[in-house]
C-alpha cells in the first residue's frame, strides 16, 4: 500500500512540475488587443427615448376602435433593432415597426390599435423587445371605456 502512495505521488509530482513553459509566453499581442476592441464594443448598447411612455385615450365608447402611434428615437452608441412588440392582451395590437437596424441618432415609430373592449378604467402595457441594455421597453396605453346604453 505504501508503495503504491509513494508511486502516486511521485507521478502527480512528475506531472505538475513538468509544464515549464511560462503561460504568459504563450499570449498573442494582436489577438489580446482585438479582445480588448471586442469587449469594449460590448459594452456599447442602444438606448430607447420615446416621445411619450403613457397615452390616454380618454373617454370612448365600448367597441369603438382607437390607435395612436409611439415615436422612439436612439439615443444610444450602437444600431438598435426591435425584435418583437407585444401587449398585455388580444384586445391591444402593435403594428408597424421595422425589423431594420436604427443607426445612432434616428427615429422610428410603431402604432398601437385598441379595440374598445373591457369597462370602466383600462390600462394596457405594450412590451418592446430590443436589443437595449434592459432587453425590454414598455409603454402603456389607457381609456375609460362607456358601457353602451340599453333601451329597456
Amino acid at each position: 500500500m505504501k508503495k503504491i502512495l509513494l508511486v502516486l505521488s511521485a507521478i502527480c509530482l512528475v506531472s505538475f512540475t513538468s509544464c515549464k513553459e511560462n503561460a504568459a509566453k504563450k499570449i498573442d499581442a494582436a489577438k489580446l488587443s482585438a479582445a480588448a476592441e471586442r469587449d469594449a464594443a460590448a459594452t456599447k448598447f442602444p438606448v430607447m427615448q420615446f416621445d411619450k411612455t403613457d397615452h390616454d385615450f380618454g373617454e370612448i365608447e365600448k367597441g369603438k376602435s382607437v390607435e395612436t402611434t409611439f415615436s422612439y428615437t436612439n439615443v444610444g452608441d450602437a444600431p438598435l433593432v426591435i425584435t418583437d412588440i407585444k401587449s398585455s392582451c388580444g384586445c391591444t395590437v402593435p403594428q408597424n415597426w421595422s425589423r431594420d437596424p436604427l443607426a445612432p441618432g434616428e427615429t422610428g415609430e410603431f402604432t398601437v390599435q385598441y379595440n374598445g373592449s373591457g369597462m370602466n378604467k383600462i390600462t394596457k402595457t405594450i412590451t418592446v423587445t430590443a436589443n437595449t441594455e434592459k432587453g425590454k421597453e414598455v409603454v402603456k396605453i389607457s381609456a375609460f371605456v362607456k358601457p353602451t346604453e340599453t333601451n329597456s
